[in-house]
C-alpha cells in the first residue's frame, strides 16, 4: 500500500499516507537493477523516513528495533496502576491548537522526531500486559499527537478484541481523519470515542486549532458517531479567555445529538499550561473550575464532574518499574529523542528518554530523575 514518485534528488515512497520513505535517486536506481522496491524500501541504508505530516524524522518501532514498549512517554503502553491501559502507536498531529499540552503539530518549537510502532508488536506485548493486569481492561488509544493517524488503526482495534482481559476499547481523536467510511469500519471493534470540540463558532474555532481546521466537518463526524455502534464522549478543553461562552453550547450539542449512551456525554478538560506546552488563555484554579462546571450540572441537568468509577475505572497493581528516581544506569543510544536535546535510550528493558548531547549508537551514563507511573526519564551524567 504505497505510492511513489521522484523530485529532483530523490526518489520518494509514501506508505499508507503518513510514512514517507526518500531514498536518494541515483543510490535507488542502482539498488533497482537489483532489488525489488519493497526489499529496497526495507533494507536500503541510505534512506530518510519521515512522518508525512510533521516532516520530522520517524522511527518504525519493531520488536527487531530492540526498542521495548513500556518506559516512553511518546509511544508504547502506559499503566498508571488502575485497569486503563494507556497505548501509544503513533505521535505527530495534523492540528496545532493553540492551548497543546504537548506543543504538536508542523509548528511544534520542541518536538524534534516521531514514532510509529508496528502493530504486530504492540499486540503482542498488550497481549502480555493484559494477562498481568487481569480481567475488564480497557485500551485507550492516545498519545502525544493525533491517534487515528496511525494507518494500522483498523487491523489493530479488530485484532486488540481479540486479547484476553479486553473489554473495552477507546480513542481520543480531533476527527479529522474519521469519515462515513472509517466510521462504518471501526464502530464494532471501538467502545467509545472521546471526541475533541472545544467551540462551534467557526472563527474561534480556527483560532483555537488553527486557519485549515473544519468544524462543520467535526460536527458532522460527531453526529455519525453518535448513530453508530460507538458511544460519543465529547471532550472541550476549556481555554479560559478563549472560549467560555462555547461550553455551554457544547453541551447542548452533544446532547442534542444523543452523545453518551453508556458513558458521560462530556468530558471537559481543564486547559493547563505544562512546561513544554503551548500556553493560552488565563490560569484558573481547580476550585473555580469545578464551581463553573458543578453550575452548568445544575444548568442542563448532566453529570460534568466525572470520576474514575464513572468509565469503570478501577486500581490495579502495576508493572514492575526497574528503575527508582535517583538511579544511575548505562544504556545504550539507540534513536533520536522525542525532544531537542534528548536520546531514546534502552537500559533495563526500558525505552528511556535521556538528556545527552552523544550520538546514536553511543552508551550513555545517567541519572533517573522521573520514574512516575512507569515513564523514565534521565540526564547523562
Amino acid at each position: 500500500m504505497f505510492r511513489e514518485y521522484t523530485d529532483k534528488k530523490e526518489k520518494v515512497f509514501v506508505l499508507r499516507g503518513i510514512v514517507e520513505i526518500r531514498i536518494p535517486k541515483e543510490r535507488y536506481e542502482e539498488l533497482s537493477r537489483r532489488y525489488s522496491k519493497e526489499y529496497i524500501i526495507s533494507f536500503s541504508e541510505e534512506k530518510r523516513v519521515l512522518h508525512r505530516i510533521t516532516r520530522r524524522e520517524l522511527v518504525f518501532v519493531t520488536k527487531e528495533s530492540g526498542i521495548p514498549l513500556l518506559g516512553h512517554s511518546a509511544f508504547g503502553i502506559i499503566d498508571r496502576g488502575t485497569n486503563l491501559l494507556q497505548v501509544r502507536c503513533i505521535t505527530g498531529c495534523n492540528l496545532n491548537c493553540i492551548f497543546c499540552s504537548v506543543d504538536e503539530g508542523v509548528l511544534s518549537k520542541t518536538r524534534k522526531t516521531d514514532y510509529i510502532v508496528d502493530p504486530d508488536y504492540m499486540l503482542d506485548v498488550l497481549a502480555e500486559v493484559a494477562e498481568f493486569k487481569g480481567e475488564n481492561l480497557e485500551v485507550h488509544l492516545d498519545g502525544q499527537g493525533e491517534p487515528a493517524l496511525y494507518p494500522y488503526l483498523e487491523y489493530f482495534v479488530e485484532k486488540v478484541w481479540k486479547i484476553k482481559n479486553v473489554k473495552v476499547v477507546s480513542i481520543q481523536t480531533n476527527g479529522l481523519v474519521f469519515s462515513e467510511d472509517r466510521i462504518d469500519a471501526l464502530e464494532n471493534y471501538i467502545t467509545r470515542v472521546n471526541l475533541s470540540i472545544s467551540a462551534l463558532d467557526e472563527e474561534l474555532a480556527k483560532k483555537l486549532h488553527g486557519k485549515n481546521y473544519p468544524i462543520k466537518k467535526v460536527l458532522e463526524v460527531a453526529e455519525a458517531i453518535a448513530n453508530s455502534n460507538m458511544d460519543l464522549l465529547i471532550a472541550p478543553v476549556w481555554v479560559p479567555g478563549y472560549n467560555d461562552a462555547e461550553i455551554p453550547k457544547i453541551i447542548e450539542f452533544a446532547l442534542n445529538i444523543g452523545a453518551g449512551k453508556r458513558y458521560p456525554p462530556l468530558g471537559i478538560q481543564k486547559y493547563i499550561p505544562y512546561k513544554f506546552g503551548r500556553k493560552a488563555g488565563r490560569r484558573i484554579s481547580f476550585d473555580e473550575f469545578y464551581k463553573k462546571l458543578s453550575e452548568l450540572e445544575k444548568e442542563f441537568g448532566v453529570k460534568l464532574i466525572l470520576k474514575p468509577e464513572d468509565f469503570g475505572i478501577e486500581k490495579r497493581p502495576r508493572i514492575f518499574n526497574p528503575f527508582k528516581k535517583g538511579d544511575v544506569e548505562k544504556g545504550k543510544i539507540v534513536a533520536e529523542g522525542r525532544m531537542h536535546g534528548e536520546k531514546l535510550v534502552v537500559a533495563r528493558d526500558r525505552s528511556v528518554a535521556v538528556y545527552t548531547d552523544k550520538n546514536v549508537g553511543d552508551y550513555v551514563d545517567f541519572e533517573v530523575v522521573s520514574a512516575k507511573d512507569g515513564i523514565i526519564v534521565g540526564v547523562e551524567r
